[in-house]
């Protein structure tokens, strides 16, 4: 498949609302659309590990191993829930920080300020995410190849469409990303910092339970 007629559907691929696209959006929210598109690398390099597995087939192998998938699905579950339970417990809102140094002098702070976090941590994170989600093994490793033309040699439609694949990644982190940059508008008290971190910590900590719930 041309890799231009492939990209726009890895987009509608990589738009699908998920862990990393929904840290793409809190990290919009609370740090900016650079920092957040910077974070994006953890997880291209995350599912750059699970094409090049795909490429030489044992994404079919990881696949067929129940040890091997639940024990991913419960890993990516536990530190689903790790993220959540902090969020769930902050009071504060490093997307603040701006907003304050731009707020006229002697006016109170509105929320507690955490430092801001280093793109490295970010860039974990994604990463994180992305290398314990069981459904992108299943992506590249059962729905991925169907884009692969079986009478041509698989590597170099791989070299062409994994990259396209991944550019569609960032694509999708950009656009969560500027959502979350909206919406860091209406964060302008503590408590809107408390909902905002109980509303991430409640979908982590959702997402970890569908996570557990979940079949291939």
């Amino acid at each position: 498949m041309n890799a231009i007629f492939f990209f726009p559907v890895a987009v509608a691929i990589a738009l699908t609302p998920g862990p990393n696209n929904f840290c793409a959006l809190n990290n919009g929210i609370r740090q900016g659309v650079v920092p957040a598109l910077v974070g994006t690398c953890g997880r291209v390099l995350a599912f750059s590990v699970f094409l090049t597995v795909s490429a030489v087939g044992l994404g079919a192998m990881l696949l067929a191993s129940e040890a091997a998938f639940s024990t991913v699905k419960w890993v990516g579950a536990a530190y689903l829930f790790y993220l959540g339970w902090r969020a769930w417990r902050s009071r504060e809102f490093s997307g603040l920080a701006q907003a304050q140094q731009d707020a006229p002098d002697g006016q109170p702070p509105s929320a507690a300020v955490a430092k801001p976090r280093t793109w490295r941590a970010l860039m974990r994170q994604e990463f994180l995410l992305g290398i314990t989600n069981p459904k992108a093994i299943i992506l590249f490793a059962a729905i991925f190849p169907q884009f692969i033309d079986a009478s041509q040699p698989a590597a170099p439609q791989f070299a062409v469409l994994g990259p396209t694949y991944l550019a569609a990644e960032f694509v999708a982190s950009l656009v969560y990303a500027a959502g979350g940059l909206q919406l860091r508008r209406l964060i302008t008290s503590q408590r809107a910092v408390v909902r905002l971190n109980k509303a991430t910590g409640g979908f982590f900590m959702g997402a970890a339970g569908l996570l557990l719930a979940s079949n291939k």
